[in-house]
This record gives C-alpha cells, sequence and structure tokens, in this order.
C-alpha cells in the first residue's frame, strides 16, 4: 500500500494521474498533489489490488477503491441457557443481600434515635403497601385475581408474620443486629419441634442431631454477648416462633392458589398492615411518636427522614426479590443463600456499629450458623 506524503518527491507524469482510476470522476484530481499541504478526503480509501506499480513514466496501474463503511457491524454475543441461568442466580443472590444489609443499617439507626418499633415495623409495612398499589395502578406489575376465600385462608398466615415482623424489630431496638441475627439462625429448631409436636411429623436421627450445634451456638452466644439485654432475646426467639407458624400456615393454605410470588408477598403485606396498625397505635401512640420525632429530626437532622423512606422501601424490596427468587432456584439453593445472606449481615453490622464481639461469642455464633446449615442439606435430603 502505497502513502502520499506533502514532504516526499513524486515524479509521475500528468498522463499517469488522468489514466488513473484512484478516484471517481467527482473527485478533483488536485487534491492528490503532494505539493499541497492538505489532502481533503471525506471518506477514507482503501487500496484493494495492484499490480504493475513503478515510478517510470506512462505507467499505468490499476486500483479498486472502496468507501470505508459509515456504521459498525453488529456485534452478538450469546449465552447458553446454564450460563445464563448461573448468571441470574447471582445477581438474585446479590441483590438480595445487598437490600437486607442496606435494610438491617438504617433499621438499627433509626431505631437508635427513635426507639419505637412499633411504629417503625408499621411503616415498613405501609411502604411495600404503595409500592405494590403503585404497581397495579400503573400496570407494571398485574393485580392478583383474588376473592374472599383467598383473603381469609391469608389472614392466618399474616398474622405469625406481623407477629415475627415486630418481634424482629423489637429485638433489634435492644440488642446489636448481629445478636438478633445469631438468635435467628436458630429458626430450624423451632421449626423442627412445631412441626413434631402441632403436626405429628417425625424427621431422620440425623436432621435432630443437626440441631445440637445450632441450640449450642446459640447459647453460646447469649451466654457471652456484652451487651445481653432479655427483651431483645425473647423478640428474637418469638420471631422465630411465629416465622415458622408463618411458613406452615402458608404451605398448608396456599395450595392450589394461582398467587405467588412478589403479589403474595404484596397481598401479604396489606393484610398485615391492617393488623399491625390498630395494635401500634394502642401501644405506643401518636403522642409517643410525636415527641420521639421531634427529638430525632433535633438531633440527627433533615437525614433522619431519609432514613426512615430508606428503612421502610428497603425492607419490602428485600424480601420481594427474596420471594421472585423462589421461582427461580431449588429450596436448597435458596437455604444456602438464606445462611449466606445472615453472615453478610451480621458482618456488615459488626463493622459499620463497631459492635464490641469477643471470641468466643464469635465461635458460637460460627457453629449456629454452620448448623443451620447442615440442617437445610439434610432437610432436603431426607425429605427428596
Amino acid at each position: 500500500m502505497t502513502s502520499f506524503s506533502p514532504n516526499h518527491s513524486h515524479t509521475i507524469s500528468q498522463n499517469f494521474l488522468k489514466n488513473s482510476i484512484l478516484l471517481p470522476k467527482p473527485q478533483s484530481l488536485q487534491t492528490l498533489n503532494p505539493s499541497k499541504k492538505n489532502v481533503l478526503s471525506h471518506k477514507p480509501l482503501y487500496i484493494s489490488a495492484l499490480t504493475r506499480f513503478s515510478f517510470v513514466p506512462e505507467t499505468r496501474l490499476r486500483c479498486n477503491a472502496y468507501e470505508a463503511r459509515s456504521q459498525p457491524a453488529p456485534i452478538n454475543i450469546e449465552f447458553d441457557g446454564e450460563s445464563s441461568q448461573k448468571l441470574k442466580i447471582g445477581v438474585y443472590f446479590a441483590t438480595w443481600w445487598a437490600l437486607n444489609v442496606v435494610f438491617n443499617i438504617y433499621n438499627k439507626k433509626i431505631l437508635n434515635a427513635f426507639p419505637f418499633p412499633w411504629l417503625t415495623s408499621t411503616l415498613s409495612l405501609a411502604a411495600g403497601s404503595l409500592i405494590m398499589l403503585l404497581s397495579w395502578a400503573t400496570r407494571i406489575a398485574q393485580a392478583p385475581d383474588t376473592d374472599l376465600q383467598f383473603w381469609t385462608t391469608l389472614f392466618p398466615v399474616a398474622v405469625a408474620h406481623t407477629i415475627g415482623h415486630v418481634a424482629a424489630t423489637v429485638s433489634m431496638s435492644k440488642v446489636a443486629v448481629s445478636f438478633t441475627h445469631i438468635i435467628k439462625s436458630g429458626e430450624p429448631a423451632f421449626s423442627v419441634l412445631v412441626s413434631r409436636f402441632f403436626l405429628g411429623e417425625s424427621f431422620p436421627v440425623p436432621v435432630y442431631l443437626s440441631l445440637l450445634p445450632i441450640i449450642g451456638g446459640c447459647a453460646l452466644s447469649a451466654a457471652t454477648e456484652l451487651n445481653f439485654n432479655l427483651t431483645g432475646f425473647m423478640g428474637a426467639m418469638v420471631s422465630n416462633l411465629a416465622f415458622v407458624f408463618r411458613n406452615i400456615l402458608s404451605k398448608k393454605g396456599m395450595k392450589g392458589k394461582s398467587v405467588g410470588g412478589m403479589n403474595y408477598y404484596a397481598c401479604l403485606s396489606m393484610l398485615s398492615l391492617v393488623i399491625l396498625t390498630p395494635f401500634a397505635i394502642a401501644v405506643e401512640g401518636p403522642q409517643l411518636w410525636a415527641v420521639g420525632w421531634q427529638k430525632a429530626v433535633s438531633q440527627i437532622g433533615p437525614n433522619f427522614i431519609w432514613w426512615v423512606v430508606a428503612q421502610s422501601v428497603f425492607y419490602h424490596l428485600y424480601n420481594q426479590v427474596s420471594y421472585m427468587s423462589l421461582n427461580e432456584i431449588s429450596p436448597l439453593t435458596f437455604s444456602i443463600g438464606n445462611t449466606m445472606k445472615r453472615i453478610c449481615v451480621i458482618v456488615a453490622s459488626i463493622i459499620i456499629f463497631n459492635t464490641p464481639l469477643q471470641p468466643i461469642n464469635a465461635l458460637g455464633a460460627a457453629i449456629a450458623i454452620s448448623g443451620t446449615f447442615l440442617y437445610s442439606q439434610l432437610r432436603l435430603s431426607s425429605s427428596s
């Protein structure tokens, strides 16, 4: 390929330039005059074939010129089904964990400045209900087709959900976030006990044995907790029991129902909000809320309002993503993700709030969480 430079002397004859087909007729041959400093060209030209080139006068050369494409060729990147599914699950898990960590951080910040867990729990449910009502009204999400029987069946599930939600919030208002989640990792023990004594279910011996590290780890962590509070401990325990009943009632009552995933949790939040609101007013009341709100705003500033909004929205979002992920992954994968989520919350809360942690306390947490993971695997293997 030959390049033309304004500093290079050429002895190509005028006859050679006239007979050359380097450029189409509309182009001016003067633009290739080497005496000019600037070479004008609107589009680049590429020489595709060149024969018998020499600098001898009267010699002809033949070349074909073509214009460069004005638009780039499209690039398609395709993933196979397995890679796409793994990527989708990874996005679900990362979103679920991140939203849960953010919720717990803002929730604890609010409760430190505004110790009214009943109102805080009510606002969380109200935000989720409002988000879903707007989604249905704007047709971003399709509204579920429900009837009176659906809401009647959902009512006991909503009662258990309300109790579990409030109890967990009360626990976090009294103790560290990490301690609440360590105690909540003992939920499988309550699940086995309730299923055995209330439903008459029996389990293999390995499942019962897997409860020992869960109970032992929680007991060790509670005994060595520096800021132990009985109300906070009991709140986490009540939350475990309530959520176990919620899960059992949900499985028994929702068989054959078409509402699931995101819309099911939306309906659950709305009914829980109706149940919780009068109790929140009776236990705490608007007068205490007003005094506490003014005190919190005076101490924190306008950021406190943002904390309340963020806590309420992130609570709904992380629960929504967790329910949506159930439609994409197996129960075993979900249980593994739930265990990892709890670890992320515990570690993040310890770092952010500078929670004092003794080595023996950390050992108890590790034993309890490992027992939870072992239980989930044994439970699913026995059921399959």
